[in-house]
């Protein structure tokens, strides 16, 4: 019996782009879905509000998510599963290597970029910092531009690229 090939979706963008809700529509067509932030909300017991992690032991958890999900996306793979990793992999480095990684399980990888211009990204950020859930981490003016500046846009990494408009714009 052969195994069937597993296609695992790499998610790539800042916050706001659209990479929750692009996964979300994998997640409808059978895919699993690996979301750091849905873990940690889960392994915090659901709350955020009003919860401040020193900021290092932040890292740590999120690390130890990552690295349990990368084993989990590993069983998953094994199995046949479609899987999507909905990371930012803002680094060339963190793509590389999890595309290496899906290749030594002899399966397909796709990286998708979702891109919004900063007016749509501020916009959306804005009206997710009201809500409150594992998707609504709260990513403020000087936090965006933080990312913006530590952000490596994949160029020539195979990637699909997925531009996000804002109401009304070019695709309306």
């Amino acid at each position: 019996m052969t195994r069937r090939l597993s296609t695992v979706v790499l998610m790539c963008g800042l916050p706001g782009a659209g990479k929750t809700t692009y996964a979300e529509g994998l997640v409808r067509r059978g895919f699993v879905r690996l979301s750091i932030d849905e873990e940690v909300w889960r392994v915090l017991g659901g709350r955020d509000a009003g919860l401040v992690l020193a900021a290092d032991e932040y890292d740590r958890l999120k690390e130890e998510v990552r690295g349990r999900q990368r084993r989990e996306l590993v069983e998953l793979m094994v199995a046949g599963r479609d899987v999507v990793v909905d990371y930012s992999f803002w680094s060339r480095a963190a793509r590389a290597d999890y595309r290496q990684l899906i290749e030594q399980h002899g399966c397909r990888w796709e990286l998708v970029h979702l891109k919004a211009d900063l007016a749509t990204l501020e916009g959306r950020l804005a009206a997710r910092n009201l809500t409150e859930g594992a998707n609504s981490v709260t990513v403020d003016r000087a936090l965006l531009h933080r990312y913006l500046a530590m952000f490596e846009e994949p160029d020539g990494e195979g990637e699909q690229v997925v531009v996000q408009f804002p109401p009304g714009g070019p695709l309306a």
